[in-house]
């Protein structure tokens, strides 16, 4: 039972080894491959931020949060200077200096409180005394005035640098605007940020833990919501949700330029209102033009830091945060083992290399569809690039390595089929191997069945050295198998010195043609033996005479044998009968016969001698047989030159047979056929 058991299991095996077992030892490797990758790469956390910024691209725009305005000092507001007229225009008189005299900021801050803001976050460094001040000018005083009154809903920026001695010395500073201004220190914040892999901004603000008297300083976000009392849930991940690009809240007209405040016109516009437009709103004062050199690189591109800080400080007040739930390398690098072996399982039982290389393809799109949906729709941030390269990967190993071992099975396919098969057929079933796995189950089909046989040569084989029979032998088998296969028919089997063929299976050209490609090749067969047996008189050697029989009907068809020794196969009445017909064509003193099912079929195409009913060696009932001539309107005088011929080798053979002559005795009959 085992035994039987493994002989089914067998070749099933053989077929994996050739192509599945080497296919799933490359997917391993490129798996393996892919988790080293996660686990040591310096270049993945590059690659994956660079795809999250593509993520962003794709999804473009969302409207940011109403309650967060940008006050921009853009370019706008820095040509302000040169509009400035005592008279018409005394409020630009700030403008015209470079920097802008700080009184301009209080006039601005005291105006936005007053209208009702709930907090202001200033992204302009005050870190050493104005510029402007004087002996007699204090520039600082009326900001100071400002903080006094409003100091705990107003931020100011703090910044965080390094730098480098020309000896190499690193120093750390922290440039505060406690060194020039009395305030809280839950009024100062970093407005630092650390670039990425990529060069890019992903994350919040640093907090770089240096103690700011008894506190450690806020990140701008973190103080801004804090001044503006606003409660927020500490942030699930450490990634801001940028809402687009730059401008994205000037596009939103919650981007104002900071001069409007200043001039009465636009300040009672129908967009300010008086200052209503910024009642309870988180007003942010930052630079946006590029002149002022804080253009930053975020992960939607270049970017005032002012923006920057906007999107953070939405991310914070709408809970938006990105979070990476497999930051960890080596989590990354068991998802994609476990992503790899589970894709390997399907791609095993899919056999076909064009569905393996569908399957991981797809595979892999839906695992970058799903990256991106989470992380567009849910603020999850997976890794995509190693998990969809390796998916894809895996299917391309495949492909590649089965389109190569299929290429070498058709090519031993086709030279094998070509042995038995014409060329057309071999064509047609490495077009559409798929349809042809079930010839092998056994089914049932119509069918011309040719048996070919020499004449007397038990008698010849007794009476020739081996070597010479075997050779004549071979050389008469392979024209007649050249003869079969010129006609689109197929070799069956070798029986002896017997030929067996079958035309119309395993491919089916339909009922007729199949029968007249019978003819046809007898006729080729006829033709090239008469060849043959001039060839061969002229060497000195016996010629070869034979029978041809052929019938058609219904046979079946399929793998006969054990599982040790399968052959493929045709059996049935119709078979038997062609045998027997066979046989009959020394009785009736002809080379050709053939049944009257076959003539049906070819009646209007062929000349032959009706030799009625005939009973068949073995078989009950009588059978009509018809010798085959040749062509309609070919000449007779090929057909009468084979029967003479045929006539004279019985002669030589029934002489043969009464002979003593020792073996080895070659005898070439003459012409006349003493």
């Amino acid at each position: 039972m085992v035994q039987q058991t493994w002989q089914r299991i067998f070749p099933r095996l053989k077929r994996w080894l050739r192509a599945d077992v080497i296919g799933m030892v490359l997917v391993g490797g490129v798996v393996v491959l892919g988790a080293a990758g996660a686990r040591f790469s310096e270049d993945l956390p590059r690659l994956e931020r660079e795809m999250q910024t593509q993520f962003l691209l794709w999804r473009g725009l969302v409207r940011p949060p109403t309650g967060v305005v940008i006050l921009a000092i853009d370019d706008s507001s820095l040509r302000q200077g040169e509009f400035y007229d005592p008279v018409n225009r005394p409020f630009l008189e700030p403008f015209r200096y470079t920097p802008w005299r700080r009184v301009v900021y209080a006039q601005v801050l005291e105006k936005l409180f007053e209208a009702g803001a709930r907090a202001v976050a200033v992204d302009v460094l005050f870190v050493t005394d104005s510029v402007h001040n004087t002996p007699t000018y204090n520039d600082d005083a009326p900001l100071q005035r400002v903080i006094d009154r409003y100091g705990d809903r107003l931020i100011l920026a703090a910044n965080y640098s390094t730098s480098a001695t020309p000896e190499g010395a690193v120093i750390n500073q922290l440039e505060t605007p406690q060194a020039v201004f009395r305030l809280k220190p839950s009024s100062v914040a970093l407005v630092n940020f650390n670039p990425d892999a990529d060069g890019n901004i992903h994350r919040f603000g640093t907090d770089v833990g240096l103690e700011l008297g008894d506190d450690k300083p806020l990140t701008f976000a973190e103080a801004t919501l804090r001044a503006a009392r606003i409660p927020f849930a500490p942030p699930r991940g450490d990634t801001i949700f940028y809402y687009g690009p730059a401008d994205t809240w000037q596009v939103h007209q919650q981007q104002i330029p900071f001069f409007y405040v200043v001039d009465p016109q636009n300040w009672r516009s129908d967009l300010l209102r008086n200052g209503e437009f910024f009642k309870d709103k988180i007003v942010l004062i930052g630079a946006t033009a590029a002149s002022l050199q804080d253009i930053q690189s975020s992960a939607f591109g270049r970017m005032p830091g002012v923006e920057i800080h906007a999107n953070a400080i939405a991310t914070l007040l709408e809970d938006r945060s990105l979070r990476q739930p497999l930051s960890d390398r080596n989590a990354t690098a068991a998802l994609i083992v476990v992503l790899g072996l589970g894709n390997a399982l399907v791609l095993f039982w899919l056999k076909r290399p064009v569905r393996q290389f569908l399957w991981a393809l797809t595979l892999a799109l839906l695992w970058f569809a799903a990256a991106y949906g989470s992380f567009t729709s849910q603020s999850l941030i997976l890794p995509v690039v190693l998990p969809t390269f390796t998916l894809g990967l895996s299917g391309l190993t495949l492909l590649i390595t089965g389109t190569v071992v299929s290429q070498l099975d058709k090519i031993l396919l086709r030279r094998t089929l070509e042995r038995y098969l014409a060329a057309p057929i071999v064509q047609e079933i490495l077009k559409q191997p798929d349809d042809f796995k079930a010839l092998l189950e056994g089914r049932t089909i119509k069918a011309a069945v040719l048996f070919s046989d020499i004449r007397g040569f038990t008698t010849l084989s007794s009476r020739l050295p081996p070597k010479l029979l075997l050779s004549q032998l071979n050389t008469y088998l392979g024209e007649m198998v050249a003869a079969i296969l010129a006609h689109n028919g197929t070799l069956d089997k070798f029986i002896g010195d017997a030929v067996m063929a079958e035309f119309g299976s395993p491919v089916s050209r339909g009922d007729r043609e199949d029968a007249m490609d019978a003819i046809l090749a007898a006729l080729g067969m006829r033709q090239v033996l008469a060849q043959l047996r001039q060839q061969w008189q002229a060497e000195g050697k016996i010629p070869f005479s034979n029978g041809i029989g052929i019938n058609y009907g219904e046979v079946t068809v399929g793998n006969i044998g054990s599982p040790q020794r399968l052959e493929y196969a045709v059996i049935g009445d119709t078979v038997n009968v062609a045998s027997r017909v066979e046989g009959m064509t020394k009785e009736l003193g002809t080379d050709i016969v053939i049944t009257e099912a076959l003539y049906q079929l070819v009646a209007d195409a062929v000349e032959v001698i009706d030799y009625g009913e005939q009973t068949l060696k073995g078989r009950a009932g009588a059978v009509r047989l018809y010798g085959l001539v040749g062509l309609k309107g070919s000449d007779r005088a090929a057909y009468d030159h084979v029967v003479e011929d045929m006539q004279r080798t019985m002669k030589t053979i029934e002489f043969l047979k009464g002979s003593k002559a020792p073996g080895g005795l070659s005898i070439a009959p003459k012409r006349d056929g003493s």
